[in-house]
């Protein structure tokens, strides 16, 4: 079945007459048992373990993980209560001290504080290279080096890296590559075909699309998903709610044709923000201005929603913005229907989430300017996206 599809019915249970259509949730924590069943230790589950306790897993649950895996090509997938707990689920688990951590030098900014202080303090060795630059990945690779990590599109500058390229190169040295396809959505990119071992998403952002449900997931083979269910969800305690998996599952039958309304909507305006006179810079991997437009081309097939630029007089033009968009949102997150806006200094990345120094520091504000402006942008009409974007950064 083609994506659209998937979307609709992947993994949904057989038919019968009086069966409800739309996936039922089931809120229940605890579930009937036998004795011989299933133990009371996480170290007893088997892959073909009843339902016991929610923690565990939950039939709505494993309707969106099964779902999910579906979508991304791949065996399993495994839920979470935040994409943040799906990431440091995943970095827990495959990661030990003296081990290294190689994470791309632009990314979420919750991943890069987690792995530079809270790893750290484990005794994580953990170093960030630019993961478009495929020498200088090579190069950053270590005897100990067990996990490259990256993010593409990397969250705020929408900058690009080569999965199958990073992929070689890990398996190489031995190590796994993990990639946060939240922005791309596996409507775009499938990281599992292009060689990645983990795929992680928050399903907060584009999956659920109305902004009124929190969750991630990890999503690889069936073996190393049900070793990471044990200890990232079973012993952590990360799992997602019922409630939650069912918002984000309603938010799945629509994804397909969301994304191809985002991706409309944000040619429109990078577009507009391309020929404005009061912007420096326009990134967007549909641009044929993009420095990776032809890597997008090859690896993406919708360029999503994301769109991002600098301009001169950033803080104050960040102001007006706020003060007075009537359509657009000054808020964080994305890929919600809505669309939003939100002004992310240079120094809030360079100084304060990643410690960049030197060339890394200079390239990220080569990129950026002062800081990057982050659009979502959403479903309304593109036109009145324009017509207030206009008004705004009017004088």
């Amino acid at each position: 079945m083609r994506p659209a599809t998937l979307a609709l019915h992947a993994a949904e249970p057989a038919r019968a007459i009086g069966a409800p259509v739309t996936p039922p949730l089931v809120t229940a924590t605890s579930f009937h048992t036998d004795p011989d069943a299933i133990g009371f230790s996480a170290n007893d589950l088997g892959a073909d373990a009843p339902m016991f306790y929610t923690r565990w897993g939950n039939p709505t649950v494993a309707l969106l993980e099964q779902r999910l895996a579906a979508l991304e090509g791949a065996e399993a997938a495994l839920g979470f209560a935040s994409g943040m707990a799906a990431t440091a689920g995943l970095f827990l688990h495959r990661l030990a001290p003296g081990s290294h951590l190689l994470l791309s030098d632009v990314c979420y900014a919750g991943v890069a504080e987690f792995a530079l202080e809270t790893l750290a303090r484990y005794g994580v060795a953990v170093s960030s290279v630019d993961m478009s630059d495929l020498a200088a990945v090579a190069g950053a690779i270590r005897p100990g080096t067990r996990l490259l990590h990256v993010e593409t599109p990397a969250n705020p500058i929408l900058k690009l890296a080569d999965i199958a390229a990073l992929a070689a190169i890990a398996h190489e040295a031995g190590a796994e590559l993990s990639v946060d396809s939240t922005l791309a959505t596996p409507v775009a990119t499938q990281p599992i075909a292009l060689g990645a071992d983990w795929v992680i998403h928050s399903l907060t952002k584009y999956a659920c699309g109305h902004g009124d449900a929190l969750g991630g997931a990890v999503i690889g083979r069936a073996a190393p998903i049900a070793a990471l269910r044990k200890e990232a969800v079973i012993h952590l305690g990360g799992a997602i709610s019922p409630f939650a998996a069912w918002l984000i599952l309603r938010g799945l039958e629509t994804l397909p044709a969301r994304m191809a309304l985002h991706e409309r909507n944000a040619r429109s305006v990078a577009d507009f923000l391309s020929a404005h006179p009061r912007i420096r810079r326009v990134y967007w991997p549909g641009l044929e201005s993009h420095p990776q437009h032809a890597l997008a081309k090859r690896q993406m097939a919708n360029f999503s929603g994301m769109v991002s630029f600098s301009a001169d007089d950033d803080k104050n033009l960040a102001r007006r913005l706020a003060e007075r968009l009537t359509i657009w949102s000054y808020a964080v997150s994305l890929g919600k229907a809505q669309s939003l806006l939100f002004h992310i200094p240079a120094d809030d990345v360079v100084r304060g989430s990643f410690r960049l120094e030197g060339a890394a520091a200079a390239a990220y504000r080569d990129w950026t300017g002062d800081g990057t402006f982050r659009l979502s942008v959403g479903l309304e009409d593109p036109a009145d996206l324009i017509e207030d974007l206009e008004q705004a950064i009017r004088d």
